[in-house]
């Protein structure tokens, strides 16, 4: 098979712009991990004092504290009153309890990640979704309508050769390998979907950039600030913590201990020393500095990291004497829940199209109700469960929700909702109020209520 001069040069084109986003995706890792290096910040450290470098993970803290909210508990098509259980099905078919979960991470450190849709394997009736990284993988997005105008999923070997592709365009896939030659055409399979089944999942897009941004790109300037103040507190504390010793009139030939054996210079520099040989010598020491001023500075930048990324200041060790109320720490969170809330809007909306693509996939066609699909979220915030229990029971007591409504506000998952109506269904008191509003009872008909004149 052979690929086009158009498919090669989308393909060469898109290489291109993976590579040039290799360098910052990197970084990002690095800072994610807390592997950077801090030679890399602007500290230069003498041989002797690399042991003790310390970097501060905020970047991590970041991310993994807005990651931890979004979690997707099922999808609601128009019209409907409960979760699709076949878009459900899907979803624990290909993994993605846990997958959604890593591409939400991705998309927060790199900014983005991608979602790859196709059918299954011998004509199943369930499509493969997967979650793909921004390390291999790049979209060309059309800025006026949002949509993919091609993709590209790159392969390489641990040495970081580039070993295959996969071309994703509107009405084909095509699969490379590189071999010496170039890109070998190896199988191409005409979809003819009209689209490109890939969908991109942003984390925080603007207008003129489609790309997105990392959540950790506020609190990376302050994360290497803080390094360095640890790093010098570090330093700090190895030489002027303990009160520093100085002796006056002595040589080194005084250091010696009771059988005239020279004392080893690490026993006289904890102070392991009684007696000098030379009555003249002077011994005394200088005060131990004071580095609360390290607290402070470093308190300072958890102060303004906390400001930036929406973070409540215990989660960054900053507390007060007094422990807080639960209200103070609902409203200490009240950004970071907000937060969770665009996400989650912008990430289920991925999802969203993720699903569409699968009922085009496998049904040759996105019905009109699926326009309106709806992916929900458990609430991200952290009210205690007496709290929400209570409001919920008066809002079903007053009517204004129903008792399935009310199990979803409560959080309880599509299964465990369905498990809940089994067992509401099973009390014989609630199938005999069901069969008397339907008029039968036993299969027989009710008599009709005596007329006011007959009683």
């Amino acid at each position: 098979m052979a690929s086009t001069a158009d498919d090669l040069s989308v393909l060469h084109e898109l290489r291109q712009r993976l590579a040039a986003t290799a360098s910052r995706t990197r970084r990002l890792d690095a800072y994610y991990d807390g592997a950077q290096r801090l030679a890399a910040l602007g500290l230069g450290l003498p041989p002797e004092m690399r042991r003790l470098q310390v970097v501060v993970n905020w970047p991590r803290l970041t991310v993994d504290s807005l990651a931890e909210r979004l979690d997707l508990e099922g999808f609601r098509l128009a019209g409907a009153a409960e979760t699709d259980e076949r878009l459900w099905s899907w979803w624990q078919a290909n993994g993605l309890d846990d997958e959604s979960g890593l591409a939400h991470l991705e998309a927060l450190i790199t900014g983005r990640a991608y979602i790859t849709v196709g059918p299954g394997d011998d004509g199943a009736d369930t499509p493969v979704i997967t979650p793909e990284s921004a390390r291999s993988m790049i979209a060309d997005v059309d800025p006026r309508t949002r949509a993919v105008r091609s993709a590209l999923r790159l392969y390489t070997s641990r040495s970081g050769g580039e070993l295959s592709a996969t071309l994703y365009l509107p009405d084909r896939t095509v699969y490379y390998d590189r071999g010496r030659s170039g890109w070998r055409v190896v199988d191409l399979i005409a979809h003819k979907l009209g689209r490109v089944p890939v969908v991109p999942l942003i984390n925080r897009a603007r207008i003129g950039d489609r790309h997105g941004r990392s959540e950790m790109d506020d609190v990376i300037g302050l994360t290497d600030a803080a390094c360095r103040t640890m790093t010098n507190l570090g330093g700090a504390q190895e030489l002027l913590a303990v009160p520093q010793r100085y002796v006056l009139g002595a040589g080194r030939s005084d250091f010696v201990n009771e059988a005239g054996e020279p004392i080893p210079a690490w026993e006289a520099y904890i102070g392991r020393i009684l007696a000098l040989g030379n009555e003249n010598a002077k011994v005394g020491q200088f005060a131990a500095a004071d580095l609360r001023n390290f607290v402070e500075v470093v308190n300072l930048y958890a102060r303004l990291v906390a400001a930036l990324s929406g973070l409540p200041p215990h989660f960054l060790g900053l507390s007060t004497d007094n422990p807080a109320s639960a209200d103070a720490i609902r409203s200490g969170e009240t950004r970071l829940v907000k937060r969770a809330e665009r996400r989650a809007r912008a990430f289920g909306s991925a999802w969203e199209e993720s699903m569409r693509l699968g009922m085009l996939i496998v049904d040759g066609e996105i019905p009109p109700h699926a326009a309106r699909l709806e992916s929900i979220y458990r609430d991200p915030a952290t009210p205690t469960y007496a709290a929400k229990a209570d409001a919920v029971s008066k809002l079903v007591a007053s009517g204004i929700l129903p008792i399935s409504a009310a199990w979803e506000e409560l959080g309880y998952s599509a299964e465990q909702r369905r498990k809940l109506a089994a067992a509401s269904g099973d009390d014989p008191l609630a199938r005999l109020l069901d069969t008397v509003g339907a008029g039968r009872t036993g299969g027989l008909e009710l008599p009709a209520a005596p007329a006011v004149g007959d009683r």
